[in-house]
């Protein structure tokens, strides 16, 4: 099975790290694979929507984003691990979304989905932490995260979301957030 694990945080070894680390420990003991992406190591421009995917389904800029999108094709599982700032994804994370608008275009314009070259639908996974206890702190990150899963021609399988935390580290005193995802990964491979 394909699995991209991809780090969106600018934050080394950070909450969101852990928890991603967490899930892929889950993958690995559970017999499988996965690719690491992290997005801080990359250099990659936002989108410039000046719509000349529209005619390709391929986008025109050219920099480390086109290391990823080979990633995003081929994976059966796809895991992004982001933060949330002002209620919404951060930065990074939502610039490598942005730059999907490609495959939004492949599917939608082109009738050419990911699925196509993938052989099959696909899995999005959200792994998520905000500093924020409001009660609606992940509500707009869960909706870019659909819309970006289903650009990418997957289902949005899973989502692991913890509030209230945002010291370095703090993600490991959660009671379960660490097993939760461990235990998706784990989820993820008896699924297969």
């Amino acid at each position: 099975m394909n699995i991209t694990a991809i780090y969106g945080s600018p934050r080394k070894a950070g909450n969101t790290d852990l928890l991603l680390q967490s899930f892929i420990r889950g993958i690995k003991e559970s017999g499988g694979d996965v690719r690491e992406i992290f997005l801080r190591d990359l250099t990659f421009d936002p989108c410039i929507e000046c719509s000349g995917c529209n005619d390709t389904g391929t986008c025109v800029l050219s920099d480390d984003m086109d290391t990823v999108y080979p990633q995003l094709i081929t994976s059966e599982v796809v895991a992004l691990a982001a933060p949330v700032f002002f209620y919404g994804l951060n930065a990074l994370a939502k610039a490598m979304v942005d730059r999907s608008q490609c495959f939004w275009a492949g599917k939608y314009l082109l009738n050419d989905p990911a699925s196509k070259k993938r052989g099959s639908k696909g899995k999005g996974i959200l792994l998520s932490v905000g500093g924020s206890k409001g009660k609606k702190n992940f509500d707009c990150i869960v909706l870019t995260m659909r819309y970006f899963f289903d650009a990418i021609d997957m289902d949005f399988a899973h989502h692991l979301t913890y509030g209230g935390i945002d010291a370095p580290g703090a993600i490991a005193e959660h009671p379960t957030a660490l097993n939760d995802a461990y235990m998706l990964g784990v989820e993820i491979m008896k699924a297969r």
